[in-house]
């Protein structure tokens, strides 16, 4: 029996394929502890591994706008730093008792990286998003508030690192932190088909497809086509987004599942046509079983999500890296780009995308791929790999 450790950021696109992952070592008899937020308590010990809370040791993260630390990489970096040192006592006694055989640790969870620098355990990226390196990096292009903010940044960013230093963590800057070298062994949930400029990784990095927990659905394909409508759970509360795909579809033969957020007032969208069903939250895997478009803000989960049903994507990026995802998206023939949100541009599009096959044949190849990349199963059988030979063998 292994024990492996897993650490993530409170946040439903970089903890979901984990769990498949999770599911798969536990039915292999391996002991999991992961360090984890209240939201996903319930769902990680439903397979079966230890959940630790860590909501007591995010104060900066409970204090600021979400909309600030999702798009002001600053921001990021004062609240990594901030519950890297938060959770520093806790996690260092523990672990030393528990001596874990690795750490799997999100790409964006900089704590779990760190602290097992620190305590000189073997380190696995998990990696939910594209992955960078300096030639895919050049694709990444920043609106100009975003570099603006980075800039301005610089200096708070700089404070955090010289803090970092002090308690004990050995970082040359934050470069160090956020990129991962051709030494890291990193698990990638995509394919190398939809991973612009794969061949440019080296094979530390291991291609797995999306890790997707199949969930048991009766939802059924209806005579109607159906048509789902999300902006994700962080950056979701946008009503005039919601009344203008209202106004663009209230008329039109299909049927419209549209998730709001929990913070969005139903009561605030007026009118709901019939053929809607506005809710605060859904099962996405249940919807995209059966919905025949999805109109998204290009998380790479729901885009990952939806491409594993095959189902083809009205695109609305709501900053850059999902803008990447969304033009590799587009460049695969997948999906088409929504360039304003105005009803009749809404409406235009998704009856382009439900009328032309073609979207729907380069969703089912895309899925093709995902699927024969080996999932959650490839992604424990690499973990294990690493323990027992200290590298990936693929």
């Amino acid at each position: 029996m292994k024990k492996i450790v897993f650490f993530c950021i409170p946040a439903y696109g970089h903890t979901n394929p984990t769990i498949p992952v999770v599911n798969e070592l536990t039915k292999r008899g391996h002991e999991v502890w992961y360090y984890s937020f209240n939201m996903f308590k319930e769902k990680i010990e439903s397979v079966g591994a230890k959940f630790i809370s860590c909501d007591e040791y995010l104060p900066e993260l409970r204090s600021k706008d979400e909309k600030k630390v999702g798009k002001d990489f600053a921001a990021l970096i004062e609240m990594v730093v901030d519950t890297t040192i938060s959770l520093d006592k806790k996690v260092c006694s523990e672990l030393q008792e528990f001596n874990p055989d690795c750490i799997v640790s999100d790409s964006i969870c900089i704590w779990g990286k760190l602290l097992a620098m620190k305590l000189n355990i073997q380190y696995i990226c998990s990696t939910t998003t594209f992955v960078f390196n300096q030639y895919t990096a050049k694709m990444m292009k920043r609106g100009i508030g975003e570099i603006i903010r980075t800039i301005i940044g610089i200096p708070r960013v700089n404070k955090k690192m010289k803090l970092l230093k002090i308690n004990g963590y050995n970082v040359k800057n934050f470069i160090s932190l956020i990129q991962n070298d051709n030494a890291t062994n990193t698990i990638v949930y995509t394919s190398k088909e939809f991973q612009p400029m794969s061949e440019t990784f080296s094979d530390k990095y291991v291609f797995v497809g999306p890790s997707v927990m199949d969930v048991e659905s009766k939802e059924l394909r209806y005579e109607r086509r159906t048509v789902y409508i999300s902006l994700g759970t962080i950056l979701n509360k946008n009503y005039s987004f919601y009344k203008n795909c209202i106004q663009a579809l209230k008329e039109c033969d299909v049927d419209v599942i549209m998730s709001v957020g929990e913070k969005t007032e139903i009561s605030d969208l007026g009118e709901i046509p019939i053929n809607f069903q506005v809710k605060a939250r859904v099962d996405q895997i249940k919807v995209l079983k059966r919905a025949d478009a999805f109109l998204t803000h290009c998380g790479m989960n729901s885009v990952s999500e939806s491409l594993y049903y095959r189902v083809p994507m009205l695109l609305f990026p709501q900053h850059s890296e999902q803008a990447l995802v969304a033009k590799r998206t587009v460049e695969l023939g997948a999906g088409l780009m929504l360039k304003r949100n105005k009803p009749n541009d809404i409406k235009n599009a998704i009856e382009q995308i439900l009328n032309d096959h073609k979207y729907k044949e380069n969703a089912d190849k895309i899925s093709k791929s995902f699927k024969a990349a080996g999932g959650a199963k490839k992604a424990a059988d690499m973990i294990l790999a690493v323990i027992n030979n200290g590298k990936f063998k693929n």
